[in-house]
């Protein structure tokens, strides 16, 4: 097959370098682990026939996530939110309206938070193996512990580029194939290619600080997940929770690629064009999951009253000058103005966080602090307006905030892995008409 042309889709300042392969019916991302380069990806045939593969079932769009392969190199690292915005990006560049999002494991966070964030736009999901949280817990003890991860870290940084290490891992990726010294070679070019040892430290670094599992009652698509049975219990946890999820196990394999041996590519090909097959149109939903952010001046009753009315209405028309201006430098939409306070929603929690912060610095030179709280959750959508309880939850956090503080629920936190961005610990509170307890941190 002769090897796609390489286009390129702008993500904000990104390029982001993608393929189309075939022409079918429906579109499918194919969105793979964290390494990925589109050019050596076409030197390996194993890999070719599972592209083919999915080819066989629609207009495959293939692309390397920032920071990997042909893509931009960046500084920053590669959260969710950003390679979220890279999918869409290339869905729009190749005009694609609505697709079905194929991935697995440490990549599955990507398509489950874009597939609640816009089911518009996600016709399905096919999910292999998916991994939702990165640090092993008391309810998920399928991930590596934090010593596990201290350990592998160090292996990385020490070791990634080099020939020895590298094919290590290649045996243990595909131990069907580490006898083949021509897979391995390849192996070794396609890792190196796709990702300089820095990068490769910060991607396995968002791999343990990555948890989703907040997410996954969000999903409303369609969606499968395939499985072997050695890690059916950990895909089970996925499928337990993402609503109506279909669970489609395949026979036993080692490693971590369903392309190397006949039986199980074959397996895999069948259960995705069947799911393909059985998508029916678009449907109208009016849930979606959205990040909420609340902001408010502190101690605005004494500074109205110190200042009087005129110089008070003043001030608040600067005020709310210099929210929406850092409202639409990231992407926010206001929903509701309540005196001195702003209701706004974001696509994404680090956008939602940084427009937080930069609107705290820039009405300190207004002689006034504010506060703010931000939440993501699943919000119920009526004529244009968010209702729910993510929206209550959200607006609890920010009373609990202390001037100048921004504070974030344990979602937030979560899903931001990978984005420069840190915090500190608040505690556990119990929210006025929300249930449970909440772990709430402040932006530090």
């Amino acid at each position: 097959m002769k090897v796609p042309e390489i286009r390129y889709a702008r993500s904000g300042n990104v390029a982001i370098a993608y393929q189309e392969v075939g022409a079918g019916p429906i579109d499918i991302i194919f969105v793979r682990g964290m390494t990925g380069d589109l050019l050596s990806t076409w030197d390996q045939p194993l890999l070719v026939r599972h592209v083919e593969g999915l080819a066989s079932s629609g207009r495959v769009l293939m692309l390397d996530k920032r920071g990997t392969g042909l893509s931009d190199r960046v500084r920053e690292v590669q959260s969710l939110e950003t390679t979220m915005d890279d999918i869409r990006s290339v869905m729009d560049a190749a005009e694609s309206e609505r697709a079905v999002i194929w991935t697995g494991l440490s990549s599955a966070g990507i398509s489950l938070l874009f597939a609640a964030s816009y089911p518009e736009r996600c016709a399905g999901l096919m999910l292999l193996e998916p991994h939702v949280r990165g640090t092993r817990t008391d309810d998920y003890p399928w991930a590596p512990t934090e010593d596990e991860w201290r350990e592998r870290l160090r292996a990385v940084a020490k070791g990634w580029g080099d020939r020895d290490f590298l094919e290590g891992l290649g045996r243990e990726w595909a131990p069907d194939a580490g006898g083949d010294q021509a897979f391995l070679d390849w192996f070794v070019d396609h890792m190196r290619r796709s990702l300089s040892p820095g990068a490769a430290l910060t991607a396995y670094r968002t791999q343990m600080e990555t948890d989703v599992s907040d997410v996954l009652g969000a999903v409303r698509v369609p969606t499968v997940i395939l499985t072997r049975p050695m890690e059916s219990d950990r895909s089970r946890y996925a499928a337990g929770r993402i609503r109506d999820s279909q669970l489609v196990m395949l026979p036993q394999f080692d490693g971590i690629f369903t392309w190397i041996s006949d039986d199980i590519h074959e397996a895999t090909m069948a259960g995705t064009s069947q799911f393909i097959a059985s998508l029916a149109g678009p449907v109208v939903r009016n849930r979606v999951l959205a990040t909420i952010m609340f902001t408010d001046i502190v101690g605005s009753t004494e500074a109205a009253a110190r200042l009087g009315d005129a110089a008070w209405r003043d001030l608040l028309g600067r005020h709310h000058a210099l929210v929406r201006l850092e409202l639409a430098r990231f992407d926010g939409r206001e929903l509701d103005t309540a005196g001195d306070g702003f209701f706004a929603t974001f696509d994404g929690p680090a956008r939602a966080v940084q427009a937080a912060t930069a609107i705290r610095d820039a009405v300190r030179a207004l002689g006034i602090d504010v506060r703010a709280g931000i939440h993501i959750g699943e919000c119920e959508v009526h004529d244009g307006k968010l209702t729910g309880i993510a929206v209550s939850t959200g607006a609890r956090i920010s009373s609990l905030a202390a001037s100048g503080e921004v504070l974030v629920s344990s979602t937030v936190k979560d899903l931001v892995a990978g984005s420069n961005l840190s915090f500190a610990d608040r505690g556990s509170h119990a929210l006025k008409g929300v249930p449970g307890e909440w772990r709430i941190y402040a932006v530090a």
